[in-house]
């Protein structure tokens, strides 16, 4: 299962999460060999000084509703880069793209890059709120404004990936543009399609906890 574990970001989001819930998602990350953890901005000195360099530390920027001022986002992105992230997972202004103001959804992508300089930035589109068309412009704008990633979901919107969202992306978005999907991957099933259509990284909380039961009963 090597294939899927290091594309898994292995993600505690939740509003309640405890240092000792983070410490354990550090610990279970350092045993599989995940591609990062993804964790609260609020976590990561925490995160950072007990992994030393171990398992990388992703951060969210604007999350979940992505309305913060570009300032602000920005200001987030220093802090968590400063605090021992090396990946930052931002969230789209969802009314921008809604009012078809892409350039100024482009213009804070390209602040947000040049604030974290060779750290990885993923851009978070929210895609249950976009049609088709929206979500084909955005791929455009996330590839000209110079991000790492297009991502589809926070996981606290109406839905989360899709294969019919990645296959878009897959077929829309720059070759210097990884795609990662997130948001209700909860099987190995769903982990392998996902990866199929086009995904690189997997935004998941619980994918983890089914390898490690697979592998302990001989998967």
């Amino acid at each position: 299962m090597k294939h899927i574990v290091e594309k898994v970001d292995h993600t505690l989001l939740k509003a309640f999460c405890t240092e000792e819930e983070i410490i354990k998602l550090c610990d279970k990350a350092k045993e599989l060999k995940v591609a990062s953890i993804c964790i609260p901005p609020c976590y990561v000195k925490l995160a950072s000084d007990y992994l030393k360099g171990e398992i990388p530390v992703c951060t969210v920027i604007g999350f979940p509703l992505g309305y913060n001022t570009t300032s602000v986002k920005i200001a987030e992105a220093k802090e968590s880069i400063e605090n021992g992230a090396s990946e930052i997972d931002m969230v789209i202004n969802i009314s921008d793209a809604k009012m078809h103001k892409f350039d100024r959804i482009e213009e804070e992508i390209k602040q947000i890059k040049e604030a974290i300089g060779d750290n990885i930035l993923k851009v978070i589109i929210e895609t249950c709120y976009l049609d088709k068309e929206e979500k084909i412009e955005l791929c455009k704008v996330v590839t000209r404004a110079g991000a790492d990633f297009i991502k589809t979901s926070t996981g606290f919107g109406t839905n989360g990936a899709t294969l019919e969202d990645i296959k878009l992306m897959k077929e829309n978005v720059g070759t210097n543009v990884r795609i990662k999907a997130a948001g209700g991957i909860k099987s190995l099933k769903d982990a392998e399609d996902f990866i199929k259509e086009g995904a690189t990284r997997l935004g998941t909380s619980s994918i983890c906890s089914i390898i490690k039961n697979e592998t302990i009963q001989g998967y």
